[in-house]
């Protein structure tokens, strides 16, 4: 290579690395720029503490000056010189050390301590850019990188006072899957809830889209708050069709993982109409009614959704076929924990006897039509009368008790209020619950609890359809994109045998006797085992005169269809009788004295 070579070669790299060297000095100013913004209020602060700490104590000597004093030096060593002061420093500094130990050292020390210069220079910017590269590998879109420029502290001071956001100022914005993050520093003046209340004006300070969600919750300490931009989901780009293979409930849009709900679990799925509920649970009640050891029952008065599960599950599509299924769910849970082990906690699912999920679809429409139902009953004297019955206290019952016995209630409704939709008796028995788009952030806070919105549970602003919010005690605010699982998917599946108690079934339970329950030809009584008729004749037996049927539901906790059930049961087999004016004695004792 010839010297012209040479030379050219120097100087295309002189030139490269000049170029290269501008390029990190400018993003060196920026950041530096925006680190004195950001903490540059942090001096003032602990100059005004340390201010407080001499009026208090003129002559130092207590700790709290001391302390004011060594949080103002910290606070000055984290604001960083300008770009200009930084370099000008260096120039002084290197220029010193030049013109002390140069004139004395011979021509070839002069030039490798060029060289160590440049190579010093060098490492500096590699580490400038090193420390500025993207290790996210994402690239911002247009609308994110004005966000991203706007976002930067120093157009946010500038613009703050104007838009009513005196006293915040923003960190380093961050570009991450789920979108832009930001934290935002607030004076004594400001709450996480206080800036929360004034997203329109961050939005309008920002220039966001109206349809832009935004999320503001309390930061990770005091005084400050963390706003979040969804200007982009994990879950883009992913096939939300739910098939066999991708049985989740949906895909977390921050973090891209599946997430699903277990089943034993008592649930709350509540969104708008229009929201996407009916398909937000098509996957769960599969789950619910897949396996040998699992049974599902769907009370649907408005005969839609049940009807794509009738070849998998017992379908109660009117009130009497309501009151009807829950009295036999009150009556199976009562007779399994009759008969759970001594020392077990809750029952052991069988083929005989398995998990059953209760899903109530549209609870307002069956508060309101399954309370009061007529049904006609025969009385001792073998006459038909109409009584009115009412699901509502079965089902708090199996809210209640239910889970011991392996009997989980699901509760869905469009009107997420308590006692319009959802029971008293039953909201504070919810484990998980599932939100879809709602209307009011009094709704939200009903479905996802009193402090929702200041940990960032907002319901209200997802979109529709099918987005989630799932709370169970462990997942964050983060929005969950459900699956979709098609009706014919559904009607596709294959049919299961719907749970009846009427259905034959024996349970050996772990050091318990065999029980077997077989629907004779003649109306012989129910075993003496189950729950519910064991309980009334006990409550008839250890009265000191005889009972009026009215008063065993208060004597027994059962409600009065079990009631009604358990004592036409004992009447007929002659374990009890009823006197002229219909009170209740029990002949058991009477016949083991003649015995």
């Amino acid at each position: 290579m010839s010297h012209g070579q040479v030379w050219r070669t120097h100087r295309q790299y002189a030139a490269t690395a000049a170029h290269w060297s501008a390029d990190h000095y400018r993003k060196e100013t920026e950041r530096r720029r925006a680190l004195r913004a950001e903490r540059k209020p942090l001096v003032r602060d602990a100059r005004r503490a340390l201010a407080t700490a001499r009026a208090i104590d003129p002559e130092g000597v207590t700790s709290i000056r001391h302390r004011a004093e060594r949080e103002l030096r910290t606070a000055k060593r984290r604001v960083p010189d300008p770009m200009w002061l930084f370099a000008t420093k260096t120039a002084a500094a290197l220029g010193v050390a030049g013109y002390v130990w140069l004139p004395h050292v011979s021509t070839r020390a002069w030039v490798w301590s060029a060289v160590a210069v440049v190579a010093s220079v060098t490492a500096l910017s590699v580490w400038i850019a090193v420390r500025e590269r993207d290790t996210s590998g994402l690239k911002p879109t247009a609308e994110e990188s004005a966000l991203l420029k706007r976002l930067q502290p120093q157009h946010w001071k500038e613009h703050a006072e104007q838009r009513g956001l005196s006293g915040t100022l923003t960190g380093r914005p961050r570009l991450t899957e789920a979108g832009i993050v930001c934290a935002v520093r607030l004076d004594g003046t400001w709450t996480a809830t206080k800036l929360r209340a004034a997203e329109d004006h961050i939005r309008n300070l920002l220039g966001a889209r109206t349809s832009l969600r935004m999320q503001i919750k309390a930061g990770k300490q005091g005084g400050w708050a963390e706003l979040t931009l969804r200007t982009r989901s994990a879950a883009d780009g992913d096939d939300l069709k739910w098939t066999p293979e991708r049985r989740s409930l949906g895909i977390d849009t921050v973090t891209g993982e599946q997430v699903t709900v277990p089943l034993g679990e008592r649930l709350l799925i509540a969104g708008r109409s229009g929201a996407g509920k009916s398909v937000a649970s098509r996957p769960l009640l599969f789950d619910a009614s897949e396996g040998a050891t699992n049974a599902l029952v769907i009370i649907d008065l408005k005969r839609v959704e049940g009807r794509l599960w009738d070849h998998r599950a017992r379908v109660a599509s009117t009130p009497r076929e309501v009151v009807d299924v829950v009295g036999e769910l009150e009556t199976e849970m009562l007779e399994r924990l009759a008969i759970l082990p001594k020392g077990q906690d809750t029952w052991t699912p069988t083929a005989d006897r398995p998990r059953i999920t209760v899903v109530v679809d549209e609870g307002a429409e069956v508060m309101t039509a399954a309370d009061k139902v007529p049904c006609e009953t025969e009385t001792a004297e073998g006459k038909t009368r109409t009584v009115n019955r009412s699901a509502l206290p079965g089902l708090e019952s199996i809210a209640r008790m239910g889970r011991a016995a392996c009997i989980d209630l699901w509760w869905m409704t469009q009107k997420p209020t308590i006692g319009d939709g959802i029971p008293k008796q039953i909201a504070p028995q919810i484990g998980v619950s599932i939100c879809l788009a709602v209307r009011t952030p009094a709704e939200a806070r009903v479905v996802l609890g009193e402090d929702a919105q200041a940990k960032g549970w907002n319901a209200d602003e997802l979109p529709v359809p099918g987005v989630a919010l799932i709370r169970d005690g462990k997942r964050k605010p983060d929005p969950v994109k459900v699956r979709y699982m098609d009706k014919s998917v559904v009607i596709a599946l294959p049919d299961r045998t719907p749970w009846s108690r009427s259905v034959a079934h024996t349970v050996e339970a772990a050091g318990a006797p065999t029980l077997t329950l077989v629907k004779d030809t003649a109306p012989e009584a129910a075993p003496a085992t189950d729950g519910a008729v064991a309980r009334v004749l006990k409550a008839i037996e250890t009265a000191t005169e005889p009972v009026a049927q009215k008063d065993l539901a208060t004597l027994t906790g059962l409600s009065k269809g079990a009631v009604s059930k358990a004592v036409k049961t004992l009447t007929t087999g002659g374990t009890v009788v009823r006197a002229v004016d219909g009170r209740l004695t029990a002949t058991r004792g009477d016949e083991s004295a003649a015995a």
